[in-house]
């Protein structure tokens, strides 16, 4: 009786261990290439990415100075304009927000607007910075951020920060990539390409081991 109930204790054992094996195997994050490999077109991010509350843009409407100015998306989502008043931009593109306000001046206003939108800050959208930065926290994603600069807006590093095992950890779908960046080598070599990052990337400066 002693022996069967030990040899049920054990397979009860090994299969609890094949359960955890498996749920390791299923959570490894994804194998990725080197930092330079990966690209991120941020010009046509930009042109999809919708505005949300904060969010910042200029309208440029041609031939009329009056028109063109900065803006600022309330926490409504929408706008002051001149001449047709309130416009609500919050979940649009900027190709959208252009095709709203041109349908608005055409009301009445003027013949043939010809409107651009430029997104000039992604305050709706950020990064985060952790670790060995002076300042960590989140931070608002601009057009053509890069990494060395997201460390620059943390305040830099601090004297305990390992400057070339930089980890930027980026989610792809239900998994995460883990991409080693060697900010101390991008800086210091003037040619070395800098990486691009996208909102909500988390940027992680590790403790230096003494």
């Amino acid at each position: 009786m002693a022996r069967r109930f030990e040899g049920e204790r054990m397979a009860r054992a090994l299969c609890l261990l094949l359960v955890l094996l498996s749920a390791l195997c299923s959570c490894r994050p994804t194998a990725t290439p080197a930092y330079q490999d990966i690209k991120f077109d941020t010009s046509e991010y930009v042109k999809l990415a919708a505005l949300g509350p904060g969010d910042i843009f200029e309208v440029r409407v041609h031939g009329h100075s009056d028109l063109t100015g900065t803006h600022r998306v309330s926490t409504t989502g929408e706008i002051d304009y001149p001449l047709v008043g309130r416009i609500r931009v919050g979940g649009l593109t900027s190709n959208q927000i252009a095709d709203r306000v041109r349908i608005r001046l055409l009301d009445g206003f003027l013949r043939q607007p010809h409107v651009t939108v430029y997104v000039k800050q992604f305050n709706s959208k950020k990064v985060f910075v952790l670790g060995q930065v002076k300042k960590p926290g989140m931070f608002a994603y601009q057009e053509s951020m890069n990494v060395v600069q997201a460390i620059a807006l943390a305040g830099g590093f601090t004297g305990l920060a390992e400057e070339n095992y930089v980890t930027v950890t980026r989610e792809e779908g239900e998994r995460k990539q883990h991409i080693r960046i060697p900010v101390r080598n991008i800086v210091a070599d003037q040619g070395s390409q800098n990486f691009l990052l996208r909102p909500g990337d988390i940027v992680f400066v590790p403790e230096a081991m003494m």
